[in-house]
């Protein structure tokens, strides 16, 4: 089992923190012009109904901070449900793992439910998924395993 009992971390860090917002574009010229963010990553996500871009800091390359930007594609996606109940800011805490099966097997043991019974594709490739807000003392938690050729 991870974590306590041998020794290993269940998470490596914090991967991002996504940020809930109405309009992409603006959104992305915003935290560029005005705090210095540089975009790493764009996509739409047709399945979660959602338009994302990464934001970064530091040199290309560099695992520093980053934050997610989430608009919502139709309004009853999850964006757009969030917006329309609390409105722009923080939708999100991304954690990273190594391996997703294990990390969403160990929370469960730990009584932690997940939104999905299996990983969903998210980010670049990546596998995704949530441990339940009510679970985590208020907080969606997003668990992350970075596809093994993506920088994110």
């Amino acid at each position: 089992m991870l974590g306590v009992m041998d020794n290993t971390d269940l998470f490596i860090c914090i991967d991002h923190v996504g940020l809930a917002v109405p309009d992409l574009d603006e959104a992305i010229k915003f935290h560029a012009e005005v705090f210095g963010w540089r975009e790493l990553h764009r996509e739409i996500n047709e399945e979660q109904g959602v338009a994302e871009a990464m934001l970064g800091t530091g040199e290309q390359g560099e695992e520093n901070a980053k934050i997610q930007l989430l608009a919502p594609l139709r309004d009853d996606s999850a964006i757009g449900k969030f917006l329309g109940k609390s409105g722009p800011g923080i939708q999100q805490l991304a954690y990273r793992v190594r391996d997703i099966d294990e990390a969403s097997r160990v929370l469960r043991e730990r009584g932690m439910r997940l939104l999905f019974p299996e990983p969903k594709r998210g980010t670049a490739g990546s596998r995704i998924n949530f441990v339940h807000p009510k679970d985590a003392r208020g907080v969606l938690l997003e668990l992350v395993e970075p596809a093994t050729d993506a920088a994110h």
